[in-house]
Protein backbone atom coordinates (compact mmCIF):
# COMPACT_ATOMS: atom_id res chain seq x y z
CA UNK A 1 0.00 0.00 0.00
CA UNK A 2 2.78 2.19 0.61
CA UNK A 3 3.93 1.87 -2.86
CA UNK A 4 0.58 3.33 -4.34
CA UNK A 5 2.10 7.02 -4.08
CA UNK A 6 4.68 5.87 -6.59
CA UNK A 7 2.67 4.95 -8.97
CA UNK A 8 0.30 7.62 -8.67
CA UNK A 9 3.35 9.77 -9.28
CA UNK A 10 4.25 7.77 -12.39
CA UNK A 11 0.83 7.54 -14.09
CA UNK A 12 1.39 11.42 -13.57
CA UNK A 13 4.10 11.60 -15.28
CA UNK A 14 3.04 9.36 -17.84
CA UNK A 15 0.60 11.73 -18.64
CA UNK A 16 2.80 14.77 -18.71
CA UNK A 17 4.75 12.81 -21.17
CA UNK A 18 1.82 11.81 -23.58
CA UNK A 19 0.14 15.52 -22.91
CA UNK A 20 3.15 17.22 -24.04
CA UNK A 21 4.29 14.93 -26.80
CA UNK A 22 7.40 14.02 -25.74
CA UNK A 23 6.99 10.54 -26.49
CA UNK A 24 5.72 11.22 -29.81
CA UNK A 25 7.87 9.77 -32.47
CA UNK A 26 7.13 12.26 -34.73
CA UNK A 27 8.75 15.16 -32.18
CA UNK A 28 11.70 13.13 -31.49
CA UNK A 29 12.30 12.92 -35.09
CA UNK A 30 12.20 16.33 -35.46
CA UNK A 31 14.45 16.94 -32.82
CA UNK A 32 16.87 14.79 -34.49
CA UNK A 33 16.65 17.12 -37.51
CA UNK A 34 16.85 19.96 -35.84
CA UNK A 35 13.43 20.95 -37.30
CA UNK A 36 11.93 21.88 -33.96
CA UNK A 37 12.35 23.56 -30.43
CA UNK A 38 9.59 21.27 -28.99
CA UNK A 39 11.92 18.37 -27.65
CA UNK A 40 14.89 21.01 -26.92
CA UNK A 41 12.98 23.17 -24.71
CA UNK A 42 10.94 20.08 -22.46
CA UNK A 43 14.64 18.72 -22.33
CA UNK A 44 15.85 22.17 -21.08
CA UNK A 45 13.26 22.19 -18.69
CA UNK A 46 13.49 19.09 -16.82
CA UNK A 47 17.65 19.98 -16.44
CA UNK A 48 17.10 23.46 -15.52
CA UNK A 49 13.91 21.68 -13.20
CA UNK A 50 16.55 19.03 -11.67
CA UNK A 51 19.74 21.73 -11.38
CA UNK A 52 17.37 23.65 -9.15
CA UNK A 53 15.53 20.70 -7.23
CA UNK A 54 19.36 19.19 -6.41
CA UNK A 55 20.76 22.54 -5.32
CA UNK A 56 17.47 23.17 -2.90
CA UNK A 57 18.54 19.25 -1.98
CA UNK A 58 21.94 19.83 -0.74
CA UNK A 59 21.02 22.84 1.01
CA UNK A 60 19.01 20.22 2.81
CA UNK A 61 15.09 21.45 2.40
CA UNK A 62 14.08 18.40 0.41
CA UNK A 63 14.67 15.12 2.29
CA UNK A 64 14.22 11.65 0.75
CA UNK A 65 11.66 9.69 1.85
CA UNK A 66 12.79 8.19 4.63
CA UNK A 67 14.21 11.69 5.75
CA UNK A 68 17.49 11.37 5.21
CA UNK A 69 19.66 13.95 3.34
CA UNK A 70 19.76 13.19 -0.31
CA UNK A 71 23.71 12.63 -1.02
CA UNK A 72 25.05 12.64 -4.73
CA UNK A 73 28.27 10.83 -4.90
CA UNK A 74 30.54 12.10 -7.46
CA UNK A 75 31.27 11.30 -10.91
CA UNK A 76 33.98 9.32 -11.61
CA UNK A 77 36.72 10.92 -14.41
CA UNK A 78 36.73 9.95 -17.55
CA UNK A 79 35.16 12.03 -20.21
CA UNK A 80 35.31 9.27 -22.90
CA UNK A 81 33.41 6.45 -21.46
CA UNK A 82 30.40 9.08 -20.78
CA UNK A 83 30.58 10.55 -24.93
CA UNK A 84 30.68 6.65 -25.87
CA UNK A 85 27.80 6.21 -23.80
CA UNK A 86 26.00 8.92 -24.53
CA UNK A 87 26.25 7.81 -28.74
CA UNK A 88 24.98 4.13 -27.83
CA UNK A 89 21.90 5.71 -26.10
CA UNK A 90 21.40 8.97 -28.92
CA UNK A 91 21.45 6.20 -31.56
CA UNK A 92 19.26 3.96 -29.41
CA UNK A 93 16.73 6.78 -29.15
CA UNK A 94 17.04 7.38 -33.02
CA UNK A 95 16.49 4.25 -33.77
CA UNK A 96 13.55 3.30 -31.57
CA UNK A 97 11.89 6.71 -31.53
CA UNK A 98 12.07 6.37 -27.87
CA UNK A 99 14.21 6.52 -24.53
CA UNK A 100 13.79 3.55 -21.88
CA UNK A 101 11.14 5.31 -19.98
CA UNK A 102 8.55 6.07 -22.43
CA UNK A 103 8.42 2.58 -23.90
CA UNK A 104 5.86 1.72 -20.96
CA UNK A 105 4.12 4.76 -21.42
CA UNK A 106 4.09 4.05 -24.96
CA UNK A 107 3.01 0.73 -23.84
CA UNK A 108 0.27 2.38 -21.91
CA UNK A 109 -0.93 4.35 -24.57
CA UNK A 110 -2.09 1.51 -26.79
CA UNK A 111 1.60 1.03 -28.63
CA UNK A 112 1.80 -2.24 -28.72
CA UNK A 113 5.11 -3.05 -30.64
CA UNK A 114 7.38 -1.67 -28.12
CA UNK A 115 6.12 -5.02 -26.60
CA UNK A 116 9.53 -5.67 -28.65
CA UNK A 117 11.31 -2.72 -27.94
CA UNK A 118 10.97 -3.30 -24.08
CA UNK A 119 11.42 -7.01 -24.77
CA UNK A 120 14.83 -6.28 -26.66
CA UNK A 121 15.70 -3.95 -23.52
CA UNK A 122 15.28 -6.63 -21.31
CA UNK A 123 17.82 -8.55 -23.26
CA UNK A 124 20.06 -6.23 -23.77
CA UNK A 125 20.30 -5.79 -19.88
CA UNK A 126 20.52 -9.51 -19.16
CA UNK A 127 23.91 -9.68 -21.64
CA UNK A 128 25.23 -7.09 -20.39
CA UNK A 129 24.93 -8.32 -16.98
CA UNK A 130 26.57 -11.46 -17.79
CA UNK A 131 29.07 -9.12 -19.35
CA UNK A 132 30.18 -6.31 -17.22
CA UNK A 133 33.28 -7.91 -15.65
CA UNK A 134 34.86 -8.45 -19.01
CA UNK A 135 34.11 -4.74 -20.20
CA UNK A 136 35.84 -1.72 -19.88
CA UNK A 137 34.88 0.12 -17.06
Amino acid sequence: MKFVKFLLIGIFFGIVLVKSEAVSWFRIYEMFRFQSFHMYGIIGTAIASGILFLQISKKGYIKSIKGANIFVPKKEKGLIRYIIGGIIFGFGWALIGTCPGPMYILLGAGVWSMLIVIAAAILGTFIYGILKDKLPH
